[in-house]
């Protein structure tokens, strides 16, 4: 384990730039003492932002880059302008030469995406990327997965995104065996595509030491937190994700018309202010900043492009967690042995289905 956490950051990511992401790092700084920063972009802007937190410096380097991709630019466009020469590729290069422990971007999710998979490709095993979160829920947090990195998946990418988010959840929740649910349109086994009941059907047979696999779950239970670990493809996640964010903002504008309409409402919001602020807290997406592409071999963090350094800083806190208690040994471990019986019994079934 390293004694210092390297961290790369696309500072010309997300709507802000350096603006942002300089003083998010200075915030994770602040509760990680043992991190050191590397920053991608322009020198003039970084250091300009660098000037307002002076205690940064002594553990920064700032690398100038000419190129920074735009949020609305295209993954192959992003690829034919951008590789070797941008500031979101320079970052993922620093964790592929060795230099850095983990890239932190706000960017451009496809293109973050495209250059990670190019450049550091996917472990021995995995077929395809995924992007994991923490979700808040009614019981604490869970992990939830696919939010957007492929659309579909077949049934052992279903499996592989349930052993790699058990290990998400292993390191970031504290939790030994967590309980991991497959998204399904219900929860009865005859329900759902043909990929969701096989791998239900490998999770439950197979009794994987690192997964308590507790069946198929609905859209309502990502939210209420009825597993530690939610799996699906990358269409329907991103979907639900955004619902959720959107979902929020309604609620926190809903509270805000209500509590200004009449004197009496007014009144109400003073004697119950606390428990409006721990409400808006819990609706506040930049508490839960940071989704993590798992399947690389390297780590990367994608921060929300509107997240404010407070939420960027959220991100950076991730890809710390991530490195400090190992993430990609704990993956790997889990897919070695596991993923090789796996990937056996869709051949078994259909033999025994030809037997019968």
């Amino acid at each position: 384990m390293p004694n210092k956490i390297r961290i790369a950051l696309d500072a010309m990511g997300g709507d802000h730039g350096p603006e942002v992401v300089v003083p998010g790092a200075a915030m994770a700084h602040q509760r990680h003492s043992d991190t050191e920063f590397q920053f991608f972009g322009d020198t003039a802007r970084i250091e300009a932002a660098m000037a307002g937190v002076p205690a940064l410096k002594p553990v920064s380097q700032i690398i100038h880059t000419d190129v920074a991709i735009r949020m609305d630019d295209k993954p192959s466009q992003a690829l034919r302008q951008g590789r070797l020469k941008s500031s979101m590729w320079q970052a993922i290069d620093a964790v592929k030469q060795g230099r850095a422990d983990v890239a932190v971007s706000a960017g451009n999710t496809g293109a973050l995406m495209a250059m990670a998979t190019v450049h550091l490709r996917t472990m021995a095993g995995i077929d395809r990327p995924a992007i994991a979160a923490i979700w808040p829920t009614l019981r604490g947090e869970s992990v939830v997965l696919d939010l957007g990195a492929t659309i579909g998946a077949d049934t052992q990418h279903l499996v592989d995104m349930a052993l790699m988010g058990s290990a998400m959840a292993r390191i970031l929740l504290g939790i030994e065996r967590p309980t991991v649910g497959l998204l399904n349109i219900g929860v009865e086994e005859v329900k759902g595509l043909d990929e969701v009941r096989e791998a239900g059907q490998i999770l439950r047979e197979r009794n994987l030491p690192h997964i308590n696999y507790a069946g198929f779950v609905e859209g309502d239970d990502i939210g209420k937190g009825t597993v530690d670990v939610v799996v699906t493809e990358g269409f329907a996640g991103n979907i639900a994700l955004k619902s959720a964010e959107g979902t929020a903002r309604q609620l926190a504008g809903f509270l805000r018309t209500e509590m200004k309409r009449t004197v009496w409402t007014r009144l109400g919001y003073l004697f119950a202010r606390q428990a409006f602020q721990a409400l808006r807290d819990k609706l506040d997406p930049d508490r839960s900043n940071g989704g993590v592409f798992l399947g690389l071999n390297g780590i990367v963090i994608k921060s929300h492009g509107g997240a404010s350094a407070s939420g960027f800083s959220a991100a950076v806190d991730i890809g710390y967690q991530m490195v400090r208690n190992e993430l990609m040994e704990k993956i790997g471990q889990a897919l070695v042995p596991e993923a090789r019986v796996v990937a056996q019994l869709p051949s078994e079934t259909s033999a025994a289905g030809a037997a019968s």
